[in-house]
């Protein structure tokens, strides 16, 4: 494996009256993704992000697609994050943050995590078009914030500068991945050691 000696592998289910989702992640993966959400812009969204942090997912997910696209994209975040928390399991030697810039094309964003079991989402991001087809760009906020949740993570995602939202939307996923492949590295100096001088994290 390409990140660390241990399988670091979650599957996470939830079933609610507004969604049925089913997911597995390996965190140590090649970026490989089959993903079913009924919302075909947000498929390609968690598609960029596995293949750019190199996480193997797979994602079926059935929502009420016909009220809204909310509660899908919600729900998939809040299932994301608690698969990404199981999976790092006690975070021995892990790097625990990470940042990357993503530009794409006209738009550059700029991803900052902590996965130190703070969750808190600051997140500014103003686009001039909100709409992808039928897609809200504030969706991405709402999958950002119950990730961030559930993980339990600090956050930052911020839009440097952009105009095209389809351009801005994959940037922000793209960064995503590569913030969280960086936090979930395993540093062989401290492969043993916990990232917190607290003993706790």
């Amino acid at each position: 494996m390409a990140k660390g000696k241990l399988q670091r592998v979650a599957t996470v289910s939830r079933t609610t009256a507004e969604t049925d989702i089913a997911l597995t992640l390996a965190i140590d993966g090649r970026g490989g993704s089959k993903i079913e959400t009924g919302v075909p812009f947000f498929d390609h969204m968690l598609t960029l992000f596995a293949k750019h942090g190199l996480f193997d997912l797979t994602v079926k997910a059935k929502g009420d697609v016909d009220v809204d696209y909310h509660h899908t994209v919600e729900d998939v975040g809040l299932v994301l994050g608690q698969a990404f928390k199981e999976a790092l399991g006690d975070k021995l030697g892990i790097r625990r943050y990470g940042f990357f810039l993503l530009p794409m094309d006209e738009s550059l964003a700029r991803v900052v995590v902590d996965v130190g079991g703070r969750p808190l989402l600051a997140y500014r991001v103003n686009a001039p078009s909100m709409f992808v087809r039928d897609f809200n760009l504030v969706l991405v906020k709402e999958f950002c914030r119950a990730f961030s949740n559930a993980l339990g993570a600090n956050l930052h995602v911020e839009l440097i500068y952009g105009e095209e939202p389809h351009h801005i939307a994959e940037a922000i996923f793209k960064g995503l991945g590569r913030a969280l492949d960086a936090a979930t590295q395993i540093d062989a100096r401290a492969a043993d050691l916990l990232p917190s001088s607290k003993g706790k994290i």
